[in-house]
Order: C-alpha cells, then sequence, then structure tokens
C-alpha cells in the first residue's frame, strides 16, 4: 500500500505560478479560488540579498486537525494512500477544517458552498501520473512518490527532505528541501 509525499525545493521555485494554475485547471476551480499559495521570504542586506519563494498547499498530514473537527466527515484520510481528501457529498461548508488548518490549505468554493483542498491528483497518480503541480513545474522543484517504496529521484532527495511548522505536531507527508 502507497503513502504518496512530494518533496518541494523552494530554492527552485520562481514564483512563475505553472503549478497553480495547472491545480486550478485541474480540479475545475474557480479563478478566485486555489489549493496551492506562495509565501516569500527575503534574507541579507543590499546587496547580498536572497529571495526565497516556498510553495504551499495541503500538507497531507499523518495528524490532519482538518478532519478531527469536520462534523461530516467529508475530511478524511484515505486508508490505501494516506491522502487527505474532501468529499464535497458529505461537506456542508461550515468550514471549520479551514480554521483548523495551520497551513492555510483549504479553499471555500462559495458557488458549490463546499471547502476543497488538493487531492494530490489521485485518479491520475492511480494511473501512473504525477500530479499536476510535478507535471508542469518548470524548474522541477516538486517531485512526488511513495514513502514507503522510493524509487528515483525522490528516493535521493528522500534524505534531505524535512517536514515544515513541526511545532504544529501534524506530521505532513509534503517535505521541504530549505
Amino acid at each position: 500500500m502507497p503513502r504518496y509525499a512530494m518533496i518541494i525545493e523552494p530554492k527552485k521555485c520562481v514564483g512563475c505560478f505553472a503549478c497553480r494554475v495547472a491545480c486550478q485547471n485541474q480540479n475545475e476551480l474557480p479563478v478566485t479560488n486555489q489549493f496551492i499559495h506562495f509565501e516569500d521570504k527575503e534574507e541579507g542586506v543590499y546587496p547580498n540579498v536572497k529571495y526565497t519563494v516556498y510553495p504551499l498547499q495541503c500538507q497531507h498530514c499523518a495528524n490532519a486537525p482538518c478532519v478531527s473537527v469536520c462534523p461530516t466527515t467529508a475530511s478524511h484520510k484515505d486508508p490505501e494512500t494516506g491522502v487527505t481528501l474532501v468529499t464535497k457529498d458529505k461537506c456542508m461548508g461550515c468550514r471549520r477544517c479551514i480554521g483548523a488548518c495551520p497551513y492555510n490549505s483549504r479553499t471555500y468554493i462559495k458557488q458549490e458552498s463546499v471547502v476543497q483542498a488538493c487531492n494530490l491528483c489521485l485518479e491520475h497518480v492511480k494511473k501512473g501520473e504525477e500530479p499536476a503541480c510535478v507535471a508542469t513545474c518548470l524548474t522541477k522543484c516538486r517531485t512526488f512518490g511513495d514513502l514507503d517504496n522510493p524509487q528515483g529521484e525522490f528516493a535521493k532527495l528522500l534524505p534531505k527532505a524535512k517536514h515544515v511548522r513541526t511545532e504544529f505536531g501534524t506530521e505532513p507527508t509534503l517535505l521541504y528541501i530549505i
């Protein structure tokens, strides 16, 4: 049974938003909603300034706070993959999961009165394809793989990858090389 994860290398990200646009198209999101957002960080003093873009999205946490607060079980963990999912038909749009997510990674779709979040493009992954954000990344700052069976580039990067914001205790499966 796979345990999917993604490794992101912010130093390679140029902030082009190709991943976000691909994700929006893949998930047919309104232009005002997105599953991927960016935080940028400037360090140093001129002329020695360093600028880094951090792509953020659902961290697919092992201890997902969005799951435990959902009154309808619309937010749940996929038992086969460990991916955090939202079942639209069960979501009543209360937005408790949005408030509980410490990564600000959920979005309320006003037109449908439901909350949604990244699903790692599971329908494509199950066919052997990569998530849309990984497939479209121009700088290859995103690498997708299975934590229980790491292979290829994912296996090479995994020892260097770390959780961000460990103080939340959520045990995310989105990892970063910083």
